[in-house]
């Protein structure tokens, strides 16, 4: 998107007091770790994708009050090009069937605007009948555009940015409250708190000052911030559109990918050293059809996902989050001679600056 070109949301649009409301889920247990580094590093990327990754997307049709219509698909559609436009290194593609998708889309307009934040899209939503995201207003109005970024934004694992313990916005939380339990939102005291007064625990930011122009950003009416003071007597109305802090983030974390891989040979270990956030990939042509073994080496916290190539689609096929523990990633697979397999490794935290191998057997 031209940054550029943005411009602020009218605060008479009828639609600027609906909020997207995120479910509520579990936050991951991190208690037995004893090194904050690298409890903060697997905190930090553990609901990112590996870079690479094909999101295949699917409109509900059934039940009557779920489907969108053209026009609806179409702006969310729009939504995912300006994503991509980008230059990230994700993909995405719609499929027909709620099976083969891992992002479910609903236009429920009793519902609100939601989404599962990155990888809890498959973690809390597997079931096919189940929905991912949620869009509950027009999406064909200029916030109704903002919406549709704002909810993928999730989709590609980005939480809400005033929730940033780093915005030090101090709230004055019983008007909060009060603004919210009153239409169009009608919020309980729990949802506010979980999707405003909450504040997103430091070690799963990624250290960046406060973006008060993100599309991740709601909207706030005068009167409900005590801090900063430049909002307490006036409204924090985000520039339309995707910041410039927003397109830094995208291409940092899902950087364009390469179009060749090296490959990955039975019983060949391939050494390679990366940082945290970064990941390597590899391409295998198996010359025999067995079961096969994929594993990394070394002291590493990773998330290791296999694809296989089919008619130039990759299509997920295991995967394995050794984060956390002291195992390393394995995946177990029968792989077919004459196909291809691309096997993407991204790194949370190494003891050893990012010093590892992964050999398939």
């Amino acid at each position: 998107m031209d940054t550029t070109s943005k411009v602020k949301h009218d605060c008479s649009d009828e639609h600027k007091a609906l909020n997207c409301s995120l479910p509520e889920v579990q936050d991951r247990d991190l208690s037995h770790i004893t090194d904050g580094n690298r409890a903060r590093l697997i905190s930090l990327m553990s609901n990112m994708w590996v870079n690479g990754t094909e999101l295949t997307y699917f409109f509900f049709k059934e039940p009557a009050q779920w489907r969108g219509g053209s026009t609806q698909e179409q702006a969310v559609k729009e939504a995912f090009d300006t994503w991509k436009k980008l230059g990230m290194g994700l993909n995405f593609r719609e499929v027909n069937s709620a099976d083969n998708a891992t992002i479910k889309i609903g236009f429920d307009q009793s519902d609100g605007s939601w989404s599962y934040v990155g990888r809890d899209c498959i973690k809390y939503a597997d079931d096919p009948s189940k929905r991912t995201v949620n869009f509950g207003w027009d999406l064909t109005t200029t916030y109704g555009r903002d919406t549709a970024l704002h909810e993928l934004g999730h989709v590609l694992g980005f939480p809400h940015e005033h929730q940033n313990p780093r915005a030090g916005i101090v709230w004055d939380e019983e008007k909060v409250y009060a603004s919210l339990s009153a239409p169009p939102n009608n919020w309980s005291r729990e949802q506010t708190h979980w999707n405003i007064i909450r504040k997103i625990p430091a070690n799963t930011v990624d250290g960046s000052d406060w973006d008060k122009n993100s599309i991740m950003h709601y909207q706030f009416a005068a009167g409900l911030i005590k801090e900063p003071t430049e909002y307490k007597d006036k409204a924090l109305i985000p520039e339309s559109g995707l910041s410039d802090l927003d397109i830094k983030t995208i291409r940092l974390l899902y950087p364009p990918q390469e179009k060749q891989f090296p490959e990955l040979r039975a019983f060949e270990s391939q050494r390679f050293t990366i940082v945290a956030g970064e990941q390597v990939d590899f391409i295998i042509k198996p010359t025999i059809s067995r079961k096969h073994t994929l594993q990394t080496f070394g002291q590493m916290d990773t998330v290791m996902v296999l694809f296989e190539i089919r008619d130039g689609v990759q299509e997920y096929m295991e995967g394995d989050d050794d984060s956390g523990y002291d195992y390393n990633a394995k995946i177990r697979v029968r792989l077919h001679k004459g196909r291809e397999y691309i096997v993407r490794t991204r790194l949370y935290f190494a003891e050893s600056q990012g010093h590892g191998s992964i050999m398939i057997y």
